[in-house]
C-alpha cells in the first residue's frame, strides 16, 4: 500500500475503499548515540506506518526522513535538522496536494518527539484551508498506555534508550552495534529543570536510558503494540465524522 508504488488511475480505488484516507510517516534523521545508527526515527516510522497499512488497507504516502531535531546540537556529527518554520511548511503542501489526490483524513505518523510541534502548526493551517480534510497528528510513543510505558520505563527524557534499542534489534538489526550497547547507558539528568536544554547538555554520548538492558525479543512485543494500537487508532478515524457539520468559513448566525 505505499503511495509511490500507485499509478495516478489506481490511486482514487485505492482512496474510496479506504475511506479516502492516507498516512503519512515522519521520521528524522540524528544522532543516536554511539550503538545506533542516524535512521533510528524514520526506519520506525516507515516499518510502523507499512505495517499498519498492510493491515487496514489505508495507502502509506513516503516518509519524510528529516524532521526539527535542533536539540540534538552539533556536538556529535550525523543530524541533518529542519528548521520548525521549514518542517511545518512541508508537511502543510505536502497535505495540500495530498488533498487534491482525493485524501480527505490524514493520519500523520510522528516517530520524532520534537517533530511534534511543528506537525500541529501544520494541521492547524491544514484544516482551517480545506474545510471537508480531517487531520490527526499521532505520536507513536504516545499512542497507548502500553507503548508509552515501554518507551519511558528507563528515562523521561528517553532517547536512544532502551526501547528504541530493542525496537531496532527488532525490525532492522544491521542499524545496531551491539558491541557499544553495554556501555551506553547514560542517565536522565532533567528531572527538576525548569528549562528546556539541548541534548548537548544533558547527556554525554547522545543517549538517555539503558540500552544496555536491550533485547529484541522485548523489541518485538513493543512492535507488535505500536502496529495493534496504531492500526485501531486509524480503523476509528476512518469512522470518526465531525461532532458537528458547520463549515469552517459560514458565518456566525448559519451556526445554530
Amino acid at each position: 500500500m505505499r503511495w509511490s508504488e500507485l499509478t495516478w488511475s489506481e490511486i482514487p480505488a485505492v482512496l474510496a475503499a479506504a475511506g479516502n484516507a492516507a498516512i503519512l510517516p515522519v521520521g528524522a534523521t540524528e544522532q543516536h548515540g554511539p550503538h545506533l545508527g542516524c535512521g533510528v526515527d524514520t526506519i520506525i516510522a516507515e516499518q510502523l506506518c507499512l505495517t499498519v497499512s498492510e493491515q487496514t488497507g489505508v495507502p502509506m504516502l513516503p516518509v519524510l526522513p528529516y524532521g526539527c531535531s535542533l536539540g540534538h546540537s552539533r556536538r556529535w556529527p550525523g543530524t541533518i535538522a529542519l528548521q520548525p518554520v521549514t518542517l511545518i511548511e512541508l508537511a502543510k503542501q505536502i497535505g495540500d496536494w495530498a488533498y487534491h489526490s482525493g485524501v480527505r483524513r490524514l493520519f500523520i505518523v510522528n516517530a520524532h518527539v520534537t517533530n511534534a510541534a511543528p506537525l500541529r502548526c501544520a494541521l492547524e493551517m491544514l484544516r482551517a484551508e480545506h474545510d471537508d480534510l480531517m487531520v490527526a497528528v499521532l505520536n507513536t510513543a504516545t499512542i497507548s498506555e502500553r507503548v508509552r510505558h515501554f518507551h519511558f520505563a528507563d528515562a523521561d527524557d528517553w532517547h536512544a534508550n532502551d526501547a528504541e534499542t530493542s525496537l531496532m534489534l527488532s525490525i532492522a538489526p544491521d542499524a545496531v552495534r551491539p558491541d557499544r550497547c553495554a556501555d551506553a547507558d547514560d542517565p536522565d539528568r532533567t528531572g527538576g529543570c525548569i528549562f528546556a536544554h539541548p541534548v548537548n547538555r544533558t547527556s554525554l554520548n547522545g543517549v538517555t536510558g539503558a540500552p544496555s538492558q536491550a533485547d529484541a525479543g522485548k523489541g518485538r512485543i513493543g512492535f507488535d503494540w505500536l502496529v495493534e494500537d496504531l492500526g485501531a487508532l486509524i480503523l476509528r478515524g476512518l469512522a470518526e465524522v465531525p461532532p458537528l457539520p458547520h463549515s469552517y468559513d459560514s458565518n456566525f448566525a448559519d451556526r445554530s
